[in-house]
């Protein structure tokens, strides 16, 4: 089957296609080097380590790991450190998008700088939680980790592609969503949202039911694929085929070139921490609904009063659901004059 033709780029922010069939990287991503220099390059090596090659990957583990005693090595030092050469240290910082290795090391420097400030203020905390470690530890370590990820991706949110991703929502005529796993959860609690304001919108996390859904899309539908390493081969294909049916795609995730982004017209980024037992499912989870929340929000703007108007009508219906907090339900007085009389 023919791909449909290309909409024009001002359409959703679309960078114009190579050619028919094989899509071009989204259009923040062209953006990406200015809109992420002024990012914590440590939320950078992280957002890219992935998509590295093995050997610049223990450059990126070694710059994670001490990125103070980095900052004051030379590229020869560095290089040896990681069993490596040179080339590859410098292949590792056009990778981050500097220009060399003296701007890693300025970069570097001031992020040691602002790590050491916070540390010294007692406002930052190692994310290993260690056998030793109390519950009070444990529970401060968690609650560090979310509450960087949330600042993380705050900082880390391209505003040029999350306008392009609510302009191509509020335009939708209907809206699918993709997840599997945590990520179904995040999907959910887009689609609810989505719908409390009017918007058509579906939620898949069955690989077969999504597929079927994606083929049934027409131009001018809206798939969104939410994916934290950007590799699920379910939610990835739905995008795949969504877009061979002419639907705009967006791809949520925490890696700025995750295979998911090749099938995304827009990617919005996370920058999500994980500490020692929380491998994706929950720390990304955090940073994916900060993201879906600017989503949702960004959509309801464009129809302030009635966005307003639903939301009030929807919590109108739910209250009358609730029970007055000094007064026992009828089923629970009922269960009681039982109880007693037995």
């Amino acid at each position: 089957m023919r791909r449909p033709p290309v909409r024009p780029a001002a359409e959703v922010g679309h960078l114009p296609r190579t050619d028919g069939t094989t899509p071009s990287r989204p259009a923040n991503a062209a953006a990406a080097g200015s809109s992420r220099s002024s990012l914590s390059i440590l939320i950078r090596v992280r957002g890219a380590q992935p998509s590295l090659r093995p050997a610049e990957q223990r450059v990126a583990e070694a710059v994670l790991a001490d990125p103070a005693g980095v900052s004051e090595r030379s590229i020869t030092s560095l290089a040896r450190l990681c069993r490596t050469s040179e080339t590859t240290v410098l292949r590792f910082c056009r990778a981050l998008g500097l220009g060399g290795y003296p701007e890693l090391r300025i970069a570097l420097a001031r992020a040691a700088q602002g790590e050491e400030n916070d540390r010294a203020a007692g406002t930052t905390l190692d994310s290993v939680i260690g056998q030793t470690d109390s519950l009070a530890e444990m529970v401060a370590k968690i609650t560090y980790a979310d509450q960087r990820s949330v600042a993380d991706t705050g900082a880390a949110v391209d505003v040029k592609a999350l306008e392009a991703a609510v302009a191509a929502v509020v335009r939708a005529r209907r809206v699918d969503v993709y997840g599997v796993g945590a990520s179904a959860l995040v999907g959910q609690e887009l689609h609810a949202k989505l719908h409390r304001i009017g918007v058509s919108s579906c939620v898949w996390a069955d690989p077969h039911a999504a597929l079927s859904s994606a083929a049934g899309l027409v131009p001018g539908d809206v798939a969104i694929g939410i994916s934290h390493t950007g590799t699920t081969i379910d939610v990835i294909d739905s995008l795949r085929v969504a877009r061979t049916r002419g639907a705009t795609t967006i791809g949520i995730t925490n890696f700025d070139r995750a295979p998911i982004v090749a099938h995304s017209d827009v990617a919005l980024i996370t920058a999500a921490r994980e500490t020692t037992f929380r491998t994706g499912a929950m720390s990304s989870r955090v940073a994916q609904l900060v993201l879906v929340d600017c989503l949702f929000t960004g959509v309801a703007m464009h129809s302030y009063d009635r966005s307003v108007s639903a939301l009030d009508s929807a919590r109108a219906v739910l209250r009358a659901r609730h029970t007055d907090r000094h007064e026992r339900p009828a089923a629970l007085v009922d269960a009681h004059a039982v109880a007693s009389t037995a």
